[in-house]
């Protein structure tokens, strides 16, 4: 009777449920720390992708967010600006860069094909941001965080 269950709930015709897409998953985090945060005045776009990059507007509370890479490119690029309006200048404004190989990957008849990323190396410039680190290299289609972003935060003197 068992066999005959588990033959019944291994089949499945409901064709592909997983995700299909290869996208880095980034957290926003206090320096010096693993409390995130939420930024509420960031904005954070694509540099030199087609069309409109804009991936975070101002007024939009997240602790996490998806950094998507292009397959057709060795690298790919992001700019964080700040528009709270004592930071709102451009030679305050971050960019990451992150340089990969974009892997070719069939995952299924039903999934079919994409992409996974594999960076090779990630840089970034410091102005609001104090470090990221990576916990991955290998970006694939699980959901989970890779990418962690650690930035400088206004602290209470005492």
């Amino acid at each position: 009777m068992l066999a005959g269950l588990h033959l019944i709930v291994s089949c499945s015709a409901t064709g592909c449920t997983d995700n299909q897409n290869s996208l880095p998953l980034a957290g926003f985090y206090a320096m010096g720390s693993d409390t995130k945060i939420t930024p509420d005045s960031i904005a954070v776009e694509g540099i030199g992708a087609p069309d409109d990059s804009l991936l975070l507007s101002p007024g939009t509370r997240v602790s996490q967010l998806y950094l998507p890479f292009r397959s057709n490119r060795k690298s790919t690029s992001f700019c964080i600006q700040y528009r709270e309006q004592q930071l709102n200048y451009p030679e305050l404004y971050d960019t990451l860069t992150f340089d990969y190989d974009a892997i070719p990957f069939f995952a299924s008849e039903e999934c079919g094909a994409m992409y996974h990323y594999k960076v090779t190396r990630f840089t970034y410039t410091r102005h609001l941001i104090d470090s990221v680190a990576m916990t991955d290299s290998l970006i694939t289609n699980v959901d989970r965080e890779t990418i962690k972003i650690f930035f400088r935060t206004a602290s209470e003197e005492i």
